[in-house]
């Protein structure tokens, strides 16, 4: 049975790897920065870049940020070997390999992207480059994001604090398929698996 879930785990990381990378490859060297393609009114493709985390935010250093990513997936892939050994459940692993395979994402562009691609502009497509020539040294490439869905655009009430009276979008962030694998990994793990995060018994 661990042999069984650790394999599942495997696969499931690397699926998820790959299909974080093909998405964000196809984007960076398929359209110039900021370009947007409209799917939907509520669905677009917009091409940016960050140097920060999840939905664009940043305020820590780049070079920081990169290691504390490295360091958090090392320990997650660690824990997560532990508990296949133990015989976890297998929503605990798969929705453990989630999280993973959502923080591997982004740190395969801060490690590889700025040695191996040149710099995106709103005027120019990226293209491959000899590896070390690209546009920023390792663990200093930039997180490409894509996924825009504004679900509606209002206006906020005077009354609302700060912003009365502004345009307001739902929902405004720029996000990635990792970025979506961590969210939707960690929301589950508070859902279904309060029993794990509690130390609980596994069944």
């Amino acid at each position: 049975m661990p042999r069984s879930k650790g394999v599942l785990a495997a696969v499931l990381i690397i699926a998820l790897l790959v299909a974080d990378q093909v998405i964000k490859i196809w984007v960076k060297t398929s359209m110039p920065l900021y370009d947007t393609i409209e799917i939907t009114s509520w669905f677009k493709i917009h091409f940016i870049e960050n140097n920060g985390m999840a939905y664009g935010m940043s305020f820590v250093p780049k070079i920081a940020l990169s290691l504390f990513r490295v360091a958090a997936v090392a320990l997650l892939c660690y824990y997560l070997a532990k508990q296949v050994k133990a015989g976890a459940r297998y929503i605990y692993i798969i929705l453990l390999s989630l999280i993973i395979a959502g923080a591997a994402g982004n740190i395969f562009d801060s490690l590889f992207y700025g040695l191996v691609f040149d710099e995106s502009t709103p005027v120019h497509i990226s293209q491959w480059v000899p590896f070390g020539s690209g546009y920023a040294p390792c663990l200093r490439g930039r997180v490409v994001d894509m996924f825009y869905f504004p679900l509606f655009t209002t206006v906020l009430p005077d009354w609302f604090p700060f912003a009365g009276g502004q345009p307001y979008t739902f929902f405004s962030p720029v996000f990635n398929f990792a970025d979506a694998c961590i969210s939707v990994g960690v929301v589950s793990l508070l859902l279904f698996c309060r029993k794990e995060l509690a130390g609980g018994n596994k069944s």
